[in-house]
């Protein structure tokens, strides 16, 4: 079960799940007695009332048939509704796959086709991607990634509740990425903790959008409240450990019967408030009273809105465990070299007493010649402090250590200068990713602001795009000496440079967005992070990081990015 809870497989649920709205309740046939699990190895020629009921034969197929001669089935993982799942083998492409089988017949296989193909053109990582949809002898197949490194969030909450960092990135993740679906005309409405997978490096993928509902028929009047209530559930879930229903479902017990739907900071202790309010507002949609008078959260962008508008929740810091007092071993007098005694530790040896002080004839003079040396360097230091002191009253004052020999003052240390605001600078009206801009001050390296991905570079193709770039805003007039820019992809070259403006959001040329501003620096990297150096004496308080060209860096999960010319900024500092 362990390898099937990672897998991009939609498994059947267990049953016991209440619907997260009345329209998917009615649509969803899901349940204990519907589903049965055939062995590895065995031929799975399981037959179900619900695809008895549709008027279909059962598919003969068994472990070791190809699909198209080149995906071996080896492990049916579910059967139910007419259709199965699979574990598979790409024999062309070497690797493992999620198969979904069904009759051509199927009432739901024209649904499921269409479904597959829309989910396919969306390609957007943060989904488990569809591979292929095909229609072939008599039968409709999805094939789609199955991921072995990814854990089913199921078998994540069974061992307990989430840290708060954890489920603020589950449901900014989450959220984020079915706002992208829903902008395209996708919706999942079965989001659920089986559908949605974490990775090892911290990421959340969901797997089955549009082809979950497709497989079971489920449809909903309202696809975006539904998806929003689904996640509000998911992280009610990933907060308490329960289901926000009071129906057991997902390995996870319900909220006892007759007292409705709660906040998670009153279902257990040390609960994050804001993260608690976040779960209402989501879940309003069935009932639920929104916290502090705020809106509920109807639509998954609005979800990921309210999400942004949180202050951010760092990750724990990592516990440091002290290393081991050294322990030191000193020389013991008289036992060096000796072997301890058989059977038994070596004796503990006695202490060594101090050397008795110089009682001598010979000591005592000793005694008095030093004493003597040190009275005699003492009086001549003192003279020579005297003598010094003589000379630069006649001399006048001497010159501060922060002087040089002309009079002249010396170098001034550059102080961090503090940085109020950042937006995205797009003068032509399509930004990369404006919500980010705020996470390049915000201390955090980890975060980060990212571009889109070009075909062409490094340089950009002024026909597609002049630049890229955040505008700061310094609070006031400052004297600026110079910025760091730390930047997430290494490469050929990163091309940066600095420009003041006179505002976060001046009046440009479309034709060269650049031509009115004065340009203060520019710099082109090749390693991680872009240091700039402000030409002679200037003061701005609006200054713009202008991008003209990026490296070529490959797909990236941690910024939802394709393989393509691009870069991101994680942290930029500006110094006086």
């Amino acid at each position: 079960m362990a390898e099937r809870s990672t897998a991009a497989v939609d498994v059947a649920d267990s049953g016991g799940e209440e619907p997260l709205t009345a329209e998917a309740g009615k649509a969803t046939a899901d349940g204990a007695g519907t589903k049965e699990k055939a062995s590895k190895g065995t031929e799975a020629a399981v037959t179900d009332d619900a695809g008895a009921s549709a008027g279909t034969s059962p598919l003969e197929l068994h472990s070791g048939h190809k699909l198209a001669r080149r995906y071996r089935l080896e492990e049916c993982v579910t059967r139910l509704d007419g259709f199965s799942s699979w574990r598979a083998v790409d024999e062309k492409l070497r690797r493992a796959v999620g198969v979904h089988v069904l009759p051509a017949d199927h009432p739901r296989a024209r649904p499921v086709l269409a479904a597959a193909r829309s989910a396919a053109l969306l390609g957007d990582p943060r989904f488990v991607q569809v591979l292929d949809a095909v229609e072939e002898n008599d039968l409709v197949y999805v094939v789609h990634e199955w991921l072995p490194d990814a854990t089913e969030l199921t078998a994540v909450l069974a061992a307990g509740p989430l840290e708060p960092h954890d489920a603020y990135q589950l449901v900014s993740q989450v959220s984020q990425a079915m706002a992208a679906a829903h902008r395209e005309g996708l919706a999942h409405l079965r989001l659920n903790p089986g559908s949605v997978l974490r990775t090892e490096s911290g990421q959340y993928r969901i797997r089955g959008l549009a082809v979950m509902a497709a497989l079971r028929g489920i449809s909903a009047e309202h696809p975006q409240r539904t998806d929003t209530e689904a996640i509000g559930a998911l992280l009610y879930a990933a907060l308490t450990q329960r289901w926000p229903y009071e129906t057991d479902a997902y390995g996870l017990s319900g909220l006892p019967k007759g007292v409705g739907l709660i906040a998670p900071d009153q279902v257990r202790a040390g609960v994050h408030r804001g993260l608690s309010e976040l779960a209402m507002r989501a879940l309003v949609n069935d009932g639920a009273t929104a916290s502090r008078q705020d809106q509920p959260c109807t639509t998954p962008e609005e979800l990921a809105k309210a999400v942004a508008a949180m202050p951010r929740i760092r990750p724990p810091e990592p516990a440091f465990t002290p290393s081991p007092a050294y322990q030191r071993t000193t020389y013991q007098q008289g036992l060096y070299g000796q072997s301890s005694a058989r059977g038994g530790t070596a004796p503990a040896a006695a202490p060594v007493p101090p050397p008795p002080p110089l009682q001598s004839r010979t000591g005592k003079a000793l005694k008095w010649t030093v004493s003597a040396l040190l009275i005699a360097a003492l009086g001549l230091g003192s003279w020579q402090l005297a003598d010094t002191l003589l000379k630069d009253e006649k001399t006048g004052p001497s010159k501060s250590t922060g002087e040089k020999d002309d009079g002249k003052a010396g170098k001034v240390v550059s102080k961090p200068l503090k940085i109020e605001d950042a937006v995205e600078f797009y003068p032509d009206g399509i930004d990369q990713h404006k919500d980010e801009a705020p996470r390049t001050h915000d201390g955090d390296p980890s975060t980060f602001w990212h571009t889109n991905s070009f075909n062409d570079g490094p340089e950009l193709a002024p026909s597609v795009k002049k630049g890229v770039g955040l505008i700061y805003d310094l609070g006031s007039e400052q004297k600026l000496g110079g910025a760091s820019i730390g930047l997430r992809f290494k490469g050929s070259f990163t091309a940066v440079s600095l420009y003041k403006t006179d505002s976060l959001t001046p009046s440009v040329s479309a034709s060269d967005p650049v031509a009115g501003f004065k340009k203060l620096g520019s710099v082109k990297s090749t390693g991680a992070s872009a240091d700039i150096k402000v030409n002679g004496e200037a003061k701005a308080r609006y200054v713009l990081v202008w991008i003209t060209a990026m490296p070529y860096s490959p797909h990236d999960a941690a910024s939802y990015s394709n393989a393509g010319y691009k870069q991101a900024i994680t942290e930029v500092k500006f110094t006086g």
